[in-house]
């Protein structure tokens, strides 16, 4: 069985897969076609060397919303053992601090220092002290508030969880971002773990400090390996998903690292990545077919 595949992806429903035309394609690269779901995602088994690039594929799917990547593994041995996920335009759409600005009247201000950090323009830790500092004063109720009126999973994220769960592979949520919040995504979803920074509160008001040390990019990647050694399981064996500047070192260490709708910096270090599919596209990337998924 070949140990190199071309993965393709393509949103759920979109039916960008046409069968004639992945033959052809498989043909032309000498591939052999294993479909995952009819119309969306499929298996090519490369039989090379040599094994064709990521975007000669796609320049011959002429612009199809579909995502390519090369995967180096045979489809009965790519289901991973543990989960990693950032939270934030990951597994929820949203970017809490920024929800949280708009309260505070400063979104745009922060929104703009957010995108900047997620980008890798600017440090981390120093961009979020520099946000949260803007957030002093505010009702920390607000934050259940948000919780309940504004954040929203996104697609696949429980069909990915519940999915990977039921096949004997561990969870984790690990977020540069509030615990308020993944704690709560967390039990929604069934991680079986989560980390975040804690976003600290007096007197019922929000403070303006977030409780030190920061959890940012060295320590997401910290938690990749903590979490994988706990459970005797190699980092070969390891998916991670994220989307900003702070997710690379994480992304680099696991043995899966998936950029999902990530920014530019993310995406153009990250060797697999999503931009057309939902989070289910991590399950085909592990050679889940559609009738495994539990939904």
């Amino acid at each position: 069985m070949s140990a190199h595949a071309i993965v393709l992806t393509s949103p759920p429903g979109a039916g960008a897969l046409d069968p004639a035309r992945v033959e052809t394609l498989a043909a032309s690269i000498a591939a052999t076609v294993d479909w995952l779901a009819p119309k969306e995602a499929c298996w090519l088994a490369c039989d090379g060397p040599p094994l064709p690039s990521a975007s000669d594929v796609r320049a011959l799917l002429d612009g199809l919303p579909v995502d390519v990547n090369v995967v180096s593994v045979a489809r009965a041995e790519a289901r991973r053992s543990l989960l990693v996920a950032d939270m934030e335009s990951t597994i929820i759409v949203q970017e809490c601090l920024d929800e949280l600005a708009e309260y505070a009247g400063v979104r745009e201000r922060i929104a703009g220092i957010t995108e900047r950090a997620m980008r890798g323009e600017l440090d981390f830790a120093a961009a979020l002290r520099e946000r949260v500092g803007l957030l002093a004063g505010l009702d920390a109720r607000i934050l259940q508030e948000i919780y309940d009126e504004r954040v929203t999973l996104m697609p696949g994220a429980p069909a990915l969880i519940a999915t990977m769960q039921a096949n004997g592979a561990r969870c984790a949520l690990v977020s540069g971002g509030f615990s308020f919040f993944t704690e709560r995504v967390a039990s929604r979803l069934g991680f079986d773990t989560q980390q975040a920074n804690l976003l600290e509160v007096e007197e019922g008001r929000i403070t303006g400090t977030v409780r030190e040390p920061i959890l940012g990019r060295e320590a997401k990647r910290a938690a990749l390996e903590r979490l994988a050694g706990e459970q005797s399981i190699a980092l070969a064996q390891t998916v991670a998903v994220g989307d900003g500047a702070n997710d690379l070192d994480m992304l680099a260490g696991a043995g899966l690292g998936v950029a999902f709708r990530a920014k530019p910096i993310v995406a153009e270090q990250a060797a697999i990545s999503i931009v057309h599919g939902d989070l289910t596209a991590l399950l085909y990337l592990q050679g889940y077919a559609r009738s495994d998924f539990i939904l």
